[in-house]
């Protein structure tokens, strides 16, 4: 074998598993990032989410604003990874349950995503550089494009 035939072989194998390594599906595990307790607190209100680490296909999570001494909003959360695709599905303050798909995932950045919901139409997650975590919900309301963020810093899972 020549030299020119085996860079061209060694070429095509590194195009291969680059190819392989791109098509690679996001699992659930790649969320264990976002497993802890996180402190989104602030404007007068406590605001505390907190998430399981991923096992059995899902990671389940919760959240509690507490203003005034009274709690003014909660959520029940849910990723949950089904028939090759992740679904970050949520029931806020006794409303009805909503699901939305993964659409993107990279570099510890989620983007979930259901266009037939009222509000939001997409939900993000992203672990920042310094460990703190930006949250935001996103779509149309009343016409408008509107964007809700919710920073949060890790806290301590006993509060």
């Amino acid at each position: 074998m020549t030299i020119k035939h085996y860079s061209l072989i060694c070429a095509c194998l590194l195009t291969f598993g680059t190819a392989a390594a791109q098509e690679q599906k996001t699992t659930i595990a790649d969320f264990a990032w976002l497993a802890g307790c996180w402190d989104g607190s602030g404007g007068g209100r406590e605001s505390l989410e907190h998430w399981m680490k991923p096992s059995g296909q899902t990671m389940l999570g919760m959240s509690r604003t507490v203003a005034g001494g009274k709690t003014v909003a909660f959520e029940f959360l849910q990723l949950r990874e089904q028939e090759g695709n992740i679904f970050y599905i949520a029931k806020p303050s006794g409303q009805a349950e909503a699901s939305f798909k993964l659409v993107k995932y990279e570099n510890n950045e989620a983007v979930f995503e259901n266009p037939e919901h009222d509000f939001p139409q997409r939900i993000f997650y992203r672990l920042e550089k310094d460990g703190s975590l930006a949250a935001a919900i996103e779509g149309m309301s009343k016409g408008k494009l509107k964007k809700i963020d919710f920073p949060m810093k890790r806290a301590k899972c006993d509060q």
